[in-house]
């Protein structure tokens, strides 16, 4: 079953690639929409049992993910079919390849405006009075940290667990969308809930950032020396490990002061170099593309660990 796993999890890579990002049609789009709805109107009516919905979201998607994977056992053939599409419905490779693009293209043409509401989709900060520099300080942050969240953890969950992996780590991530708002406590605990479920994954993205630099041109040892040295001061245990090592692979600064909604924080300067403009997003979207790409062969690599591991204790 584990040569099931990993090529369902081959083909639904592939088929991200090559469908690209129907963003009206992507299941995990859709599903994320309807969530944010029904979440509205539950939380504005019954604050309670608003946190009690979203909570529940994560259980249903493991439990449903459950149930897909011992449906599965009785059949490689349905076991791949269902990780591959499952894989698809959840990997966002594409979707955050499509978003980089655009903004690397609306900073270079200079339209701003644009660039902020893009970025809106993808990271929560204040982008109102960034310009040119902090837009594409903020552009390069988020996508290493979504190729972290939407991208390696998956891969990296779907082939430990396999389906359930897949629907659990992404529906963590829906989970913290959604939190924005909530109160201090909620935040609190779906906080602390991503760290956990994305502490491997964020550290295998950096591993793979530092291998992947030079493919696009990048430093190696730039991008293992800010990740390394830079992120002991950062507050997150994760977050700040993957933008690291991309600054350093891109020789530029990142961090620094960030305004959020709930207020402005101190981040520390992560990696030595200039300023990043349009062109480092540019190659910050491929060196995600080249790191997603690294880590689908690294997943299909650790499914079959996985699976002899289990041969071996039967």
């Amino acid at each position: 079953m584990s040569a099931a796993r990993a090529i369902g999890l081959v083909l639904g890579v592939a088929a991200d690639g090559a469908i690209g990002d129907p963003r009206s049609r992507r299941p995990v789009t859709v599903f994320a929409r309807a969530a944010s709805a029904v979440d509205a109107k539950v939380r504005s009516k019954h604050p309670v049992a608003g946190i009690l919905w979203t909570g529940g979201l994560a259980g249903s998607a493991v439990l449903a993910g459950v149930l897909a994977e011992r449906a599965g056992r009785r059949s490689p053939v349905l076991q791949a079919t269902t990780t591959a599409v499952t894989t698809w419905a959840v990997l966002g490779a594409a979707g955050l390849a499509a978003h980089g693009t655009s903004l690397a293209r609306d900073l270079e043409e200079g339209e701003l405006e644009t660039a902020r509401g893009t970025l809106s989709t993808l990271d929560p900060r204040v982008a109102d009075d960034l310009g040119v520099i902090g837009l594409s300080r903020a552009s390069v942050e988020t996508l290493a940290e979504n190729t972290a969240d939407v991208v390696i953890a998956p891969l990296v969950w779907g082939a430990l667990a396999g389906v359930p992996g897949l629907l659990g780590s992404r529906a963590i991530s829906l989970l913290r969308g959604l939190g924005r708002g909530r109160p201090e406590r909620y935040r609190w605990l779906v906080a602390r809930l991503d760290e956990v479920v994305h502490l491997v994954p964020t550290r295998v993205a950096a591993g793979l950032t530092v291998l992947a630099a030079p493919v696009v041109g990048g430093s190696a040892g730039g991008a293992w020396r800010a990740w390394r040295r830079d992120t002991t001061a950062h507050p997150s245990p994760n977050a700040g490990r993957v933008e690291a090592a991309f600054a350093g692979a891109l020789e530029i600064r990142v961090g620094g002061r960030t305004v959020y909604p709930h207020g402005v924080e101190e981040l520390p300067v992560l990696g030595i170099g200039r300023n990043p403009d349009a062109g480092h997003v540019t190659r910050a979207v491929e060196l995600s593309r080249v790191v997603g790409w690294l880590g689908a062969l690294s997943s299909v690599v650790l499914a079959g660990v996985v699976g002899l591991r289990r041969r071996r204790r039967r």
